[in-house]
């Protein structure tokens, strides 16, 4: 039985994880909580307490779980994003630098790195896998950081996955939204991907073994934010938000095709 590991077991890794043990994968699963670590295991997952530092791992212990995380698997999948918005301080960049040694000691041959569209920032334009960089946000310019010493890495192969926003049957950002006023670009088009077409691709990537690619990943429907957003709202019985008039227009449209081309994938929540 072929094994897995997946750096990171949160709201998209844990179904993951679950999609994959039916696809008759053996799982390692790691997270940062302790009282999860019986969910993992109760699930079949084989769990590990995992907490990435930026600064060299120094506790025999620690780098002994992550080498145990590691040992057997042939596939790491990183799925941790950077968490730059409430602690400004974090180095995301040095939290998996400082993994990569133990990778390289590990059965590891190919990594999964999931990334975001936010590493082009906001251009008015069509983006595919070939568009320049160009990361306004902090944690899209360490995205692209990791990206880089993923791929520069000759012990291993890696593919990049970026995704749009993510939502869920229990994610909207709608919920967020509802009842503001004076919110920006009512034109911009949305750039979302469910979470059910996140699995579906990660599982399509493993399954046609394409390693050293680089995938854009949002669902095929783009209406305006105002149009979208005032619609599920509707839907929802919320409050309906309130955009203020367009004073600047970003019309960053994510183009998937690579997805559909080389995976053959097609979205199972297109219109989201």
């Amino acid at each position: 039985m072929a094994q897995i590991s997946i750096l990171g077991c949160g709201w998209l890794g844990l179904p993951l994880a679950k999609a994959l043990l039916e696809n008759e994968f053996c799982v390692k699963g790691s997270t940062t909580s302790i009282e999860k670590l019986s969910v993992l295991e109760n699930l079949g997952i084989q769990p590990y307490l995992i907490k990435l530092t930026p600064t060299l791992f120094t506790k025999e212990e620690e780098t002994g779980n992550i080498e145990n995380f590691l040992k057997n698997s042939k596939i790491l999948i990183i799925n941790i994003p950077p968490k730059l918005r409430g602690d400004a301080n974090e180095n995301f960049f040095s939290k998996i630098k400082n993994t990569i040694p133990l990778i390289e000691n590990s059965a590891i041959e190919k990594v999964l790195f999931i990334s975001s569209t936010s590493v082009y920032g906001d251009n008015n334009s069509l983006v595919t896998k070939e568009t320049e960089l160009n990361p306004e946000t902090e944690s899209g310019k360490q995205l692209v950081q990791v990206e880089q010493l993923l791929q520069s890495n000759p012990n291993f192969k890696t593919t990049i996955l970026r995704f749009g926003g993510l939502i869920g049957e229990d994610r909207h950002p709608v919920h967020f939204l509802a009842g503001r006023k004076n919110l920006e670009n009512p034109n911009a088009p949305i750039n979302l991907i469910h979470q059910k077409d996140c699995i579906g691709i990660i599982q399509k990537i493993v399954e046609l073994d394409c390693w050293n690619e680089t995938f854009n990943a949002a669902a095929p429907f783009h209406p305006s934010r105002q149009d979208y957003y005032t619609a599920k709202a509707v839907e929802f019985n919320l409050a309906l938000p309130e955009f203020e008039s367009e004073n600047r227009t970003l019309r960053k449209t994510i183009s998937s095709d690579k997805v559909g081309n080389v995976l053959k994938y097609t979205f199972a929540k297109p219109t989201l």
